[in-house]
């Protein structure tokens, strides 16, 4: 059969898919959808030509052209109805979003989107994609353009009060806000989808998604153990799902167990049944961060952040919460390497925690700034000097309050025989 003259029917998606190559495949689709025949049959083969088409240029990496596609289909949108337009366009979006390197592509191609739905009056199509670009100017560090497009978004969904999507947006200026480091409007925004949610069903995978946020924001509280519970409700709903995001919430968890110093039972979350469906790189990570706290080494754990720089440093959650605790660490074990002298060499204390000289002496003056121990470095000299802590005689704050008292007894006798002398 001559591929110039393809009528929309099952014949012609077979030959499609029967096509030697891919590049074969793309040209019969799109001759597919070419076909005026606007039939109800001849509608429905080319809504299965646009799926068939978007997989197959995803699998090539032809991005542009899916973009292009969107554009050649707006004719072919006027036919159908809004709701399976609307299905289609997320779908080509969603596809575009599984190429690599795609960002920039995804926040044009957004863009016209929108132009285009205001154009033609799709208000149901336009809010899901104006949350769609905020969440890729979100990932893209374009804040401020997020939350001005959110903003005005959150008003009219809730005026519209289509719950499922408020649910979405919600969260999505939760994590904008936590992304600022304004955790109050985070927080405010979580209740807020919390809310909505419980009014309606949520997906597990959104209900997965509150979850892990939830325990994002507690953990920033140091309320670690609250924390571990919400990333195990979200690992639970997202390893049902095999959804990738589970390694996540489990690594978050394992994170959540060295920050409460129960490192130990990392191995055990690990070797679990759960744990070893996600073996890998991320509780490779963790594993080796939870050993070294149980050994209190800060050269294991300097070892580990080096290892796993990807894994460690370049997850912003994670890498907060172990800046802290090895700021813990270090502290700890210079406040014990110290405590027998009055007066000790600075690069004696980095031989003995195998730390460089000027990593130690900046975190020394760092201390004593701090009021962590009374003392002064001898720059001169390259020595730290301790000062013996001078205790406060205890007979001292007795007697002031014994004062305090006595002055007290005395106002309360005045009140009363001013009283007896009226």
């Amino acid at each position: 059969m001559s591929t110039s003259h393809l009528p929309a029917t099952t014949d012609s998606i077979a030959q499609a898919l029967e096509a030697k190559n891919p590049s074969e495949a793309i040209s019969i689709y799109y001759i597919i959808l070419e076909n005026p025949s606007s039939s109800p049959e001849s509608l429905r083969i080319k809504e299965q030509a646009i799926t068939n088409l978007s997989d197959l240029l995803r699998q090539e990496n032809r991005a542009e052209e899916l973009r292009s596609l969107l554009t050649k289909l707006r004719p072919f949108f006027a036919l159908i109805p809004k709701a399976k337009t609307a299905k289609i366009v997320r779908g080509i979006i969603d596809t575009v979003a599984k190429i690599p390197g795609t960002s920039d592509l995804q926040i044009s191609l957004c863009k016209e989107m929108v132009l285009w739905t205001r154009a033609e009056k799709r208000t149901f199509l336009r809010q899901r994609v104006e949350a769609r670009l905020a969440a890729l100017l979100m990932e893209n560090k374009e804040y401020s353009e997020a939350l001005n497009l959110l903003s005005g978004l959150i008003k009219e969904v809730r005026r519209l009060d289509d719950k499922l999507l408020l649910v979405d947006i919600d969260l999505l200026e939760s994590k904008l806000h936590f992304s600022l480091r304004n955790l109050p409007k985070a927080k405010a925004a979580l209740t807020a989808a919390r809310t909505a949610a419980n009014a309606i069903y949520v997906p597990p995978a959104q209900q997965g998604t509150i979850d892990l946020q939830s325990g994002i924001l507690h953990a920033e509280e140091k309320d670690y153990k609250t924390a571990y519970s919400y990333f195990f409700e979200a690992f639970e709903a997202f390893n049902a799902l095999e959804d990738p995001r589970a390694v996540f919430s489990l690594k978050y968890m394992l994170l959540c167990k060295i920050m409460v110093s129960q490192a130990d039972d990392v191995a055990g979350i690990i070797s679990s049944k759960a744990g070893l469906q996600y073996v890998g790189p991320e509780l490779d990570a963790m594993k080796a961060v939870a050993d070294a706290h149980a050994k209190r080494s800060l050269k294991l754990f300097e070892t580990a952040l080096r290892d796993f720089k990807a894994q460690l440093e370049e997850d912003p959650i994670v890498h907060r919460h172990l800046s802290s605790l090895y700021d813990t660490l270090l502290e700890q074990n210079l406040c014990r390497l110290i405590e027998p002298f009055s007066r000790v060499e600075i690069a004696h204390i980095a031989d003995l925690i195998e730390l460089p000289i000027d990593h130690v002496e900046k975190k020394l003056s760092q201390m004593i700034l701090d009021k962590k121990f009374a003392g002064t470095l001898d720059q001169g000299a390259g020595c730290l000097v301790i000062f013996e802590d001078l205790k406060t005689d205890a007979i001292y704050p007795a007697t002031l309050e014994t004062i305090s008292n006595i002055g007290k007894v005395v106002d309360s006798l005045y009140v009363r025989s001013a009283k007896i002398m009226a």
